[in-house]
């Protein structure tokens, strides 16, 4: 039998609501699950929508304002649609000081888009991130879950592969 839309939970999937139960059983508090519960979300979503967290804070026992705040504190729980790569130039003052702003100028024309802004394709989105810890190879990005490091002039290149 299907969630009719004025259940607590409408909005998530059975998958995701196992997948939040099974993290839960890991913890007394459920509050402590909160980081992860949106990450499911996220994993298969690719973001989380308003209707979505106030499901799993309804799933957590807690406010909706309460998840607004976990989810607005970690900088990698998306709360708008994202493409389905994300870079995250890091703006830390030593990549800022070592060129991440021209990488940035320069990404953003190449995918024709402003920082936070989704490709017409779907495919990307740029982000600014505040530290990758990679100061010694500044500037940095992150493009999904790789690395990039010592990003100058041939930026786009060096993200891109062109």
């Amino acid at each position: 039998m299907q969630e009719s839309t004025n259940q607590p939970f409408a909005g998530l999937s059975a998958a995701e609501i196992d997948e939040i139960h099974r993290e839960m059983s890991h913890y007394e508090d459920k509050s402590a699950v909160s980081i992860e519960a949106l990450k499911i979300v996220q994993k298969h979503r690719g973001w989380v929508s308003d209707e979505c967290l106030v499901a799993v804070s309804a799933l957590l026992d807690a406010s909706p304002a309460e998840l607004e705040g976990v989810a607005t504190f970690y900088n990698l729980i998306y709360r708008q649609p994202v493409g389905r790569t994300v870079i995250h130039l890091c703006n830390s003052v030593t990549c800022w000081m070592l060129g991440a702003e021209q990488v940035r100028e320069r990404l953003c024309r190449h995918l024709n888009v402003e920082l936070g802004e989704m490709s017409h394709d779907g495919e990307y989105t740029i982000l600014p991130i505040v530290c990758l810890g990679a100061c010694d190879h500044a500037p940095v990005a992150m493009v999904g879950d790789q690395l990039i490091v010592d990003l100058a002039e041939h930026a786009v290149q060096q993200i891109f592969g062109e």
